[in-house]
């Protein structure tokens, strides 16, 4: 048995608000000094699920998936600037940049969370995609970023061969969806309750005290 909060977090490691919204639940567990009493499992969803290997240019993106404006396009990036720099993030936006695929990087996540490197790798999948341009469906790129948390990249690479590996995470988003859940991020207490949305630090510190009662 064991008295650690679990925390599901279900997110899509291209979802700008779900690494904002994970900086915030991490200064929340820092500044309660819980660090030893929460347990963390990144959850896989994927927000382009049919997005094709090439990906899709991001203007062109926002246009079909949502109807905005370049303009509108431009302003929103500006604030997830600043929202960025109040977490300790850098995101840097820039016309051309892709929306890809991310199922491989899922695969590579499950296999990460065996390893006990789950949140490191998805660290550093956020970092690539969002602060250092890179387009986290080349195997190529998720190559470098296997090795750079430490993982075996044989075992590592041969997963995203494994059929079956590649089942478990679409069970997974299934599992997921049919519990209700349709936008990133949502974090799952306990398997109880949850959150959806980026929320304040201090909203993610009064839940956290509530379930340590």
């Amino acid at each position: 048995m064991t008295d650690k909060i679990k925390l599901d977090i279900i997110s899509d490691v291209v979802c700008p608000w779900c690494i904002v919204g994970y900086k915030r639940l991490e200064q929340a567990i820092s500044e309660m000094g819980i660090q030893d009493k929460v347990e963390i499992e990144w959850q896989p969803f994927e927000l382009n699920s049919n997005m094709p290997k090439e990906g899709e240019d991001i203007l062109d993106h926002v246009k079909r998936k949502y109807g905005s404006s370049p303009e509108q396009w431009r302003d929103s990036q500006s604030n997830m600037l600043k929202l960025g720099e109040g977490v300790g993030f850098e995101f840097n936006f820039f016309e051309g940049k892709r929306i890809v695929n991310t199922r491989d990087a899922h695969v590579l996540l499950a296999y990460a969370k065996e390893m006990g490197k789950q949140t490191e790798l998805k660290m550093r999948l956020f970092a690539a995609y969002f602060t250092e341009g890179k387009n986290v469906s080349d195997r190529e790129i998720l190559k470098e970023e296997v090795k750079r948390v430490g993982l075996n990249l044989d075992e590592a690479m041969a997963r995203l061969e494994n059929n079956e590996a590649r089942e478990r995470v679409l069970s997974q988003e299934s599992l997921w969806k049919n519990a209700g859940i349709s936008s990133v991020p949502t974090i799952v207490f306990n398997r109880s309750s949850s959150l959806v949305g980026s929320q304040s630090v201090d909203v993610y510190k009064q839940v956290l005290a509530d379930l340590l009662k």
